[in-house]
């Protein structure tokens, strides 16, 4: 009998465009003075909706995510 594996995880779009918002917010804060630049900032934009995108095999949403993090 062939065993099919479904993938079940939810689309990481939206956590993806919720990190971007987040590393935004964050990097304001940094930019008013409040606190340093650090890593969880940068971890946040660049790993949060890229990696997940990656691990569902969407290429777009993966460059798309991670350079939106980058920038």
């Amino acid at each position: 009998m062939e065993q099919i594996i479904k993938d079940t995880t939810a689309n990481p779009a939206p956590l993806g465009l919720f990190g971007f918002g987040m590393t935004t917010i964050l990097l304001n804060i940094h930019n008013a003075g409040f606190f340093e630049l650090n890593s969880m900032i940068m971890a946040m934009g660049i790993f949060i909706g890229g990696v997940m995108e990656w691990k569902k095999g969407n290429g777009f949403g993966m460059a798309a995510f991670t350079s939106y993090g980058f920038f």
